[in-house]
């Protein structure tokens, strides 16, 4: 009988270029076409696995789980109430000064039409018929825009009712869904599984505690921007659009608007409104792209440059839910590539040159 020779087989055989291509392009199109259940479900996890360790204290003292979780949720449940209440409380002192506001709005157009006809000999008749054909011609393009804004809005109040439940069921279905993720790997791989699963939530945490200090930084820039401007009451204004960036889009349109209306009223200059609206854009362009990766960043242990990848892949796959989340999903990424030696390369990639020793 003729034997074959057996060949060994090399377990550590590290991942090729071309399945990493293919995984990526699999992974983004899955993300893309399915962000409307992995948007909420993520900030659910999120959730759930910033409230384990809370509910677990309250159980180990006697407390039912589903007391336990009905009054960590609660709290949870009261800071997002506590932004709404803010957003309208923003949009509510708007339209009370709306009156004045139009009437000054009014004035710097007639002060602008009067300066072109001076500079330019261009009647106020002619301005009207421009800025009329203007508005036809546009008028397919804002209303594309208004109808984006009303979608996000609506997602948005979606994804306010939906995240709470989820973050509900997660934590309280949370050993079965350990039990089943135990049982698709290996019965060696379970210490490595129980351990990555305790690093994430001390990840989550961790981001959470750098979230916090990003808006706690953009509040202070905020506020020394407007408080250098001149504008009244700049550290309300400041934190009250740091704060309000947490809602996508509208937030921060909403947080400028209460601003620019009262240094217009005030000061009676367009250049004030103009600086105020350079103030939070400047600021969110270094939140975005400085505070953000390095606050986060340090405290996940992964370097700047794929946080800053990453917020840029998020916001084009998620938007800016995605621009939140998806740091956090690389740090798990990264757990996970620390203690297997297949993703070796990608552990040092993602790392900020801390090496840990893979554990496959």
């Amino acid at each position: 009988m003729i034997q074959i020779p057996k060949i060994p087989i090399n377990t550590n055989k590290k991942i090729s270029a071309l399945e990493v291509l293919q995984y990526i392009i699999l992974i983004s199109l899955i993300l893309y076409y399915g962000k409307t259940l992995f948007i909420p479900l993520s900030f659910s996890l999120l959730i759930s696995f910033i409230l384990y360790p809370v509910c677990k204290w309250m159980e180990k003292k006697g407390t039912n789980k589903t007391v336990a979780i009905f009054l960590s949720l609660s709290v949870v449940l009261f800071m997002m109430g506590l932004v709404l209440h803010l957003l309208f409380t923003q949009i509510k002192e708007f339209t009370n000064d709306w009156e004045p506001f139009k009437a000054k709005l009014f004035e710097a157009l007639n002060q602008i039409s009067l300066f072109i006809y001076q500079q330019f000999e261009i009647s106020s008749e002619e301005q009207l018929l421009f800025f009329k054909s203007s508005v036809d011609n546009s008028g397919t393009q804002i209303f594309s825009l208004l109808q984006t804004m009303l979608y996000s809005f609506s997602e948005t109040f979606f994804f306010v009712l939906i995240i709470p439940l989820f973050s509900a069921l997660i934590l309280y279905h949370r050993q079965i869904l350990v039990d089943v993720l135990y049982q698709i790997f290996p019965f060696e791989k379970k210490e490595i599984i129980h351990e990555i699963l305790v690093e994430t939530i001390h990840t989550y945490y961790n981001f959470i505690k750098g979230m916090l200090l990003v808006y706690i930084i953009v509040g202070l820039l905020n506020s020394i921007g407007l408080a250098i401007i001149g504008i009244p009451h700049p550290f309300m204004f400041g934190f009250i659009a740091s704060i309000l960036t947490f809602i996508p889009y509208i937030g921060i349109i909403i947080s400028s608007l209460l601003p620019i209306a009262v240094s217009w009223l005030t000061f009676n200059s367009i250049w004030y409104p103009l600086g105020v609206i350079l103030v939070f854009s400047v600021v969110q362009i270094l939140e975005a792209f400085v505070i953000f990766p390095f606050a986060v960043g340090s405290r996940l242990k992964i370097n700047a440059l794929i946080i800053i990848i990453m917020i840029t892949i998020g916001g084009i796959l998620w938007g800016a839910a995605g621009m939140i989340l998806f740091i956090p999903f690389i740090s798990i990424l990264k757990l996970i590539a620390d203690r297997t030696n297949r993703l070796k390369t990608l552990s040092i990639l993602l790392g900020n040159g801390e090496t840990k020793k893979p554990q496959e």
